[in-house]
This record gives structure tokens, C-alpha cells and sequence, in this order.
């Protein structure tokens, strides 16, 4: 039986808008399929892991109190997740976990939170806390090969700069700064967005991305999913999408 082994870093802290949704999805796609799926979380109090054991790390979305509350552990851990990330494990980030893989994150206080640095973007905040890209958004895609609309909703007072490889343009919305054209940062094994939502329930593709990524690395050739029943889920983005382009 094929087999997901995925971490789920400071699920207890980084859980905006059902950001830990996300995994019960993924979880959900995999048993449909008969992929085993094993879910394991960690926190500030938890052992140190073997970071590259996992095919996917996820990290959701959480307000400044949260990130600072988890930055200094999240150093701690960094060595370990660059290696993973190097060696090819997937990191699906969300919101806060996007911004703080980047150089770092300037809160609306001032307070600068260092990120990991594993990309060279950097965030930071609206000084007025009242300025904040909130909605909902449509992105356009080609991160599976094909051009596909995505849907989703964002809720940030930061402004995401020097993003080289966005995941999507943005189609309604805002994006990674206020009235942006672009949203998110993409690489092959990496997938990093403001889209809350949770996100993986409205859009299966990124999904079955990530979920066939992590197949095809561990066994080194091509892998086909077999199809789900989606016709509820694109049924309701295409109406989303409807909606909020006035088509």
C-alpha cells in the first residue's frame, strides 16, 4: 500500500479560518484512494523530529501574538527543515507559515520576527492595523501544467515583497501586497498562500498536487490518481468564481 507520512507543525497555535482543515483533506483524498495516510504534529514542547522522514510538511496561518509565540522554537527547527526541503519533501504553507519561511516578518508594532529564510521573500505589516487585504480571491494558475482558477479567502495586514515565483496572478483580490497582481510563492515542492478556507476544500487540484508530488518521489517514476467526485467542490467554485468576477 502507498503510504503519506506528513507533519503538521504548531497545529495547536497556527489554525486560522480552519487552516487544519487542509489535513483532514488531504487525509480524506488519500483514504478514497487506499493511500495510507499518517498525520503527526508537533509543537514548542514536542521532541525535535526527523524533518525529512516526511513527505509533506504543513504549516497553517496564525496572528502575530501566535508567530511570535513560536518563532524562537521554529529557529530551533530550521536546520532540519531546510535539509527536508532540500532532499525534496513538500512544504504546503498557509498565511503565517508562508511568511515565516521568508527573511522575515516586520509585525505592525515594529517588531521584526525572523524568518528561516529558505526564500528571499520578507513581509511586512501595514502600520494601521485597519489596512488589511481581506476577502475573498480568485487566483489563475499553471502549477499543475494546465491553467486552472482557483478560489479562496485572505485576511492579512502584511505585504509579501520579492516573491520571484508567485503561485498564481490574481484574478479578484489582493494578493501578496495591497491591490497586487500575484499571490503566493510557488516551486516544484513548495506551495505557499494566504488563501485560508480552508483552501484544499475548495480547490482539489492543489490537493491531488501535492498528493501525487509526494507519491512520484517516493517511487521514482510517474503515478496517476485515480479520479474522485468533485462535481460538488467545482460546482461551487465555479459559482464562487462567478460571483466575484461578474461572469
Amino acid at each position: 500500500m502507498n503510504k503519506i507520512k506528513i507533519l503538521h507543525m504548531y497545529a495547536d497555535m497556527l489554525d486560522l479560518y480552519g487552516d487544519g482543515g487542509n489535513m483532514e483533506i488531504i487525509g480524506y483524498r488519500c483514504k478514497m484512494r487506499g493511500i495510507e495516510c499518517i498525520i503527526d504534529k508537533y509543537s514548542v514542547d514536542s521532541p525535535m523530529p526527523d524533518f525529512s522522514s516526511y513527505d509533506l510538511i504543513y504549516i497553517g496561518g496564525g496572528a502575530d501574538l501566535e508567530q511570535q509565540h513560536i518563532s524562537e522554537n521554529l529557529q530551533k527547527c530550521r536546520d532540519g527543515i531546510e535539509s527536508a526541503y532540500k532532499n525534496g519533501t513538500f512544504l504546503f504553507l498557509i498565511c503565517g507559515g508562508y511568511q515565516l519561511l521568508g527573511k522575515y516578518y516586520l509585525d505592525a508594532d515594529g517588531n521584526k520576527i525572523s524568518g528561516l529564510g529558505l526564500f528571499g521573500y520578507y513581509t511586512e505589516a501595514e502600520p494601521n492595523r485597519r489596512k488589511r487585504c481581506i476577502g475573498n480571491i480568485v487566483l489563475r494558475t499553471e502549477f499543475t501544467g494546465k491553467t486552472v482558477d482557483i478560489v479562496g479567502f485572505e485576511n492579512h495586514g502584511g505585504q509579501t515583497r520579492n516573491v520571484k515565483t508567485p503561485l498564481g496572478s490574481v484574478l479578484c483580490g489582493h494578493g501578496n501586497c495591497t491591490g497586487g497582481t500575484h499571490e503566493g510563492y510557488f516551486e516544484k515542492n513548495v506551495i505557499a498562500t494566504y488563501m485560508h478556507g480552508p483552501c484544499l476544500a475548495k480547490n482539489p487540484e492543489i490537493s491531488d498536487y501535492i498528493i501525487k508530488y509526494c507519491l512520484e518521489r517516493q517511487n521514482g517514476s510517474s503515478v496517476t490518481l485515480r479520479p474522485l467526485d468533485d462535481r460538488l467542490e467545482n460546482d461551487c467554485r465555479r459559482v464562487m468564481i462567478s460571483r466575484l468576477l461578474k461572469k
